[in-house]
Formats: structure tokens, C-alpha cells, sequence
């Protein structure tokens, strides 16, 4: 019996990783090491445990079920903190979770979650934000954007010495301008929505974007279940200025190949030419 072994596909940015595994139904878990997140959990891959933040977008156990298993194997080898951005709703069934995951094990490992809502932000590390917007699949449903959050100093104050740029400071004078330069978008599971209305998700570097169905026959799936079908994708990336759009969520039920031909027919070129499959085999190294 020949045993197919578990490996994460890499999709490489220029200064950053995207490193995951995703079939609708089984597991969903994307690691972005550089930038210190991983977006949802799936059953946690070793990957997974020395990144410091997890995003998690809703409760279906195929993006949930290793949170408990991250926190106790964090505590188990003695990788200090660990805090997992919550949908709000879920901050409260989560710890009952970790209570009871103790109860089992015989200890709470130390965890920490943050209630996130639509619009809210959590700093990452200094200058580098988790930005959280609303979606719709189940109820309470986010997705994430991480923002480089980036400073410069004003044209006006450009030939003032660094005392007297001090000196501004202290007498509160805001002496940069705000630049939000958003690197990567992640929707989670979602029906069609207009997120090119939103500039942290329409203009991020990567966008990736689940289209769980392909198949004519499955459309009332995707709708039933709130999942993209291919025949929304052309509206969905309508106005997406992503250098990188990463396909994720494809059902069991379609090879990439045959979700690859689908696409094809669906997207114009010049959208189809940013477009790829986490889950192809050329994301996947043979070491």
C-alpha cells in the first residue's frame, strides 16, 4: 500500500511565504511565517506551532480542530505566549473548549484569545496590524487582512533638524503621514460578496480566495453551504488589484486539473494570468 505524504504547498512572495493546506471539508490552515500569523488552524500542522497568531475566521472543524493541540503543544515545548484572534461569538464556546480540553488532559495549557469584530484591528508587531472584516458564511464569520502599516515624514517638515522635529512631537504637531500597504487578504469560507469595496482586501498583494465548487450540478451546494461556485468567481475578483490571487477550499470532488479548465472559461485572461491553486503540485516541493 502506497501511503501519500502530508506536505504543505509554498506559494513564495517576495518577502514572504504562504505555506498551507486546504480541501473543503477535511482541513484549512495557511502558515504566513515572516509575517507571524497563520490563518485558521486546520489540525495544526508542525509548521503551525512557532508562529505566535493564529487567525481564525469561524467554528467548522475543518479550520478549528488543532487550536487545542497548538496550545498544548506550545506549553509542552516551551514556546512562550501563543493568542488566537476569535470571531467575537466564539471567544466564549472557545475557552469552555480549553476548559474542557484540560479536564481530558489534565491541565489547561496557557492560551489567550482576542475577540475580533468587522473593522477592528489587532497589532501583529509594531507597524504590522491583523485587520478583521465581516463575511458570509455562518454566522459571525471574518476574514483577515495584514497591513504594513508605514511612516513618512511630511513634506513640510523635511529640512527641520531632529531636535526641532522633537519638539513637534512633544507639542502634539503630527509630523508623518499614515500609509496602510495591505499584504496579504484572507477570506475564509464565504459566499459571493463585494470585496473589492473593501482597499485592505481589493489592493492586498495576495488575496486568498476559496471557490469550493465547479461542477454545474453543485451550484445549490455552494449556495446552501455559502461557498463560492466558479461561475461567481469573475464578479468576486471583479476589481481585485492582487499581484497574487491563491485559490483555496476546492472540493474533493474536482481534481485541480478539472478546476484548472473550469477557471479558464470563467475569468478573463488578465485576471486568470494572477491565479493559482495552493493545492497544485507545483506549489509542492519534492524534498
Amino acid at each position: 500500500m502506497k501511503l501519500r505524504t502530508y506536505r504543505l504547498s509554498q506559494v513564495a512572495m517576495t518577502d514572504f511565504t504562504l505555506a498551507g493546506y486546504s480541501v473543503a471539508g477535511e482541513e484549512s490552515v495557511v502558515v504566513a511565517p515572516e509575517l507571524d500569523v497563520v490563518f485558521d488552524i486546520g489540525r495544526c500542522p508542525h509548521e503551525a506551532l512557532a508562529v505566535n497568531h493564529v487567525l481564525l475566521t469561524h467554528g467548522h472543524a475543518d479550520h478549528i480542530a488543532g487550536l487545542p493541540y497548538y496550545f498544548a503543544q506550545r506549553d509542552f515545548q516551551d514556546i512562550a505566549g501563543g493568542t488566537a484572534l476569535v470571531p467575537a461569538r466564539l471567544a466564549e464556546p472557545l475557552e469552555a473548549l480549553m476548559s474542557a480540553w484540560g479536564r481530558v488532559e489534565g491541565h489547561v495549557p496557557p492560551h489567550r484569545f482576542v475577540a475580533m469584530r468587522d473593522g477592528e484591528d489587532y497589532e501583529i508587531r509594531r507597524n504590522l496590524l491583523a485587520r478583521a472584516f465581516r463575511t458570509r458564511h455562518c454566522a459571525g464569520s471574518i476574514g483577515y487582512s495584514i497591513i504594513d502599516v508605514r511612516k513618512k515624514l511630511k513634506a513640510e517638515f523635511q529640512d527641520r533638524t531632529g531636535p526641532q522635529l522633537v519638539e513637534l512631537k512633544n507639542r502634539g504637531v503630527e509630523i508623518t503621514d499614515r500609509t496602510e500597504v495591505p499584504l496579504v487578504a484572507y477570506l475564509g469560507d464565504t459566499a459571493k460578496s463585494n470585496y473589492a469595496d473593501l482597499p485592505y482586501v481589493r489592493d492586498a498583494r495576495a488575496l486568498l480566495v476559496e471557490c469550493t465548487f465547479y461542477d454545474s450540478e453543485h451550484i445549490s451546494r455552494a449556495r446552501a453551504g455559502k461557498h463560492l461556485h466558479v461561475v461567481d468567481m469573475a464578479e468576486v475578483l471583479e476589481g481585485m488589484n492582487n499581484e497574487r490571487i491563491v485559490i483555496v477550499h476546492v472540493t474533493r470532488r474536482t481534481s485541480i486539473a478539472a478546476a484548472r479548465k473550469a477557471l479558464r472559461k470563467a475569468l478573463p485572461a488578465a485576471v486568470l494570468e494572477r491565479v493559482t491553486f495552493l493545492m497544485s503540485g507545483r506549489h509542492v516541493s519534492p524534498e
